[in-house]
């Protein structure tokens, strides 16, 4: 039955390029009822050949046959996960406090998400062991609520990835977390950049990688299980109410449309200097989002214009359904050489929110912190952060 179906578009758009991965944003353990509840919502004729779809993108029985290569997750993600399995994670959690008394709150949290980051790199462990460690990664971010104590986020990030390999350590796109990323990869640990939105950020962090590699290399520390990926958050980018704020002050109407080229505009960019200065970085686009509408059918631009390119795409699920819905059969064609129109670009220029993601010398290191969407996702992880704590608290007390 399986080789009977044809290819979903979501496989068509992997088929792009021999160099695209596709990865899933959010942890796997939430895979399974989100094929459930899609195909619940499909029409009775259509369910059966879009659960043999979905399910060939990520079975948990035989993973080294899934398309999706990688997962990503974050901690609103990791939250999202207990919360969708509170009876597996109330008493785990439980167990664990009668087993470590001696933890308070803060500990336990940090060995629930252990736990969580954990539960997800061994369901994709198959699938890096098959690849020779090139594929098979999932990333575990350090405590979003310490952007700029270095030493602490590389502590950190050890301790995520001893327990599993081939877990990629998510560090901030500050000046400290983005130093921390050369660090961890001179110890050969991967790393995948987030809270990162600028251009400046997304090379500097190559550039750290690079000279990371350089003192591995120099000391023969072992790069067989290393990998560097940097996160463009193209959605987060693109939303944020200062864009909106300067774009109205400026006389520009920012449309959907305006609003997905320059996420794209800045990650094509980024693309090609990449490849031109040869760094061995790879270039992820996430944060996607639904839109714009064409021709009365909502498209998915930002996977659209960046198919066929040699980058990982993480996707969250309700994109994915998006792209299902809004694609037929053979529609999706290589773009990412296509360039963005010169006269959009010239015409967000005029404000500093994009001058400042889009040339390379928009931000200087000290103020990537306090840019506009660094801040509101910092804060977002944080907060989630805080309630998976109290969770843990909760649970103590039961």
């Amino acid at each position: 039955m399986a080789e009977q179906v044809p290819p979903s578009v979501i496989e068509e758009l992997d088929r792009t390029s021999p160099d695209l991965e596709t990865w899933w944003d959010s942890s796997p353990l939430i895979f399974a009822p989100w094929v459930d509840e899609v195909v619940g919502q499909a029409p009775p004729a259509d369910q059966e050949t879009l659960k043999v779809q979905l399910n060939r993108l990520y079975d948990a029985a035989n993973p080294t046959d899934s398309l999706f290569v990688g997962c990503t997750t974050n901690p609103p993600l990791s939250w999202q996960a207990i919360q969708k399995d509170r009876p597996r994670w109330d008493a785990w959690v439980k167990a664990e406090h009668k087993t470590h008394p001696e933890m308070n709150q803060a500990q336990l949290f940090w060995h629930t998400y252990l736990a969580v980051v954990a539960a997800g790199a061994a369901a994709f462990q198959p699938v890096w062991k098959k690849s020779g460690h090139k594929l098979g990664y999932v990333s575990g971010q350090v405590d979003p609520r310490i952007l700029t104590d270095m030493d602490t986020m590389i502590e950190q990030g050890v301790a995520l990835n001893s327990q599993f390999r081939n877990v990629m350590i998510k560090m901030p796109g500050t000046a400290q977390g983005i130093a921390g990323i050369e660090e961890l990869t001179a110890r050969g640990i991967p790393t995948n950049a987030t809270l990162t939105f600028a251009l400046s950020q997304l090379t500097a962090v190559a550039e750290s990688v690079k000279r990371g590699l350089k003192r591995a290399r120099a000391d023969g520390v072992d790069l067989s299980m290393w990998r560097s990926v940097v996160t463009m958050m193209l959605g987060r980018l693109e939303d944020h109410p200062v864009f909106a704020e300067q774009c109205k002050a400026a006389g520009i109407d920012l449309t959907v449309e305006k609003k997905r080229l320059s996420g794209i505009a800045v990650f094509k960019k980024a693309v090609h200097l990449f490849k031109e200065r040869g760094y061995e970085s790879k270039m992820l686009a996430a944060s996607m989002r639904p839109g714009p509408t064409v021709d009365g059918r909502e498209k998915v631009w930002h996977l659209e214009h960046l198919a066929g390119a040699n980058v990982v795409l993480t996707v969250f699920p309700n994109v994915f359904e998006a792209l299902l819905a809004g694609y037929d059969a053979g529609e999706l064609q290589p773009h990412i050489d296509d360039p963005v129109p010169q006269a959009v670009i010239d015409e967000l220029l005029k404000t500093e929110y994009f001058r400042q993601a889009y040339e390379e010398d928009g931000l200087e290191p000290a103020e990537w912190i306090s840019y506009p969407p660094v801040v509101a996702t910092g804060n977002q992880f944080a907060d989630a952060t805080n309630e998976m704590e109290a969770y843990v608290g909760d649970m103590m007390n039961a």
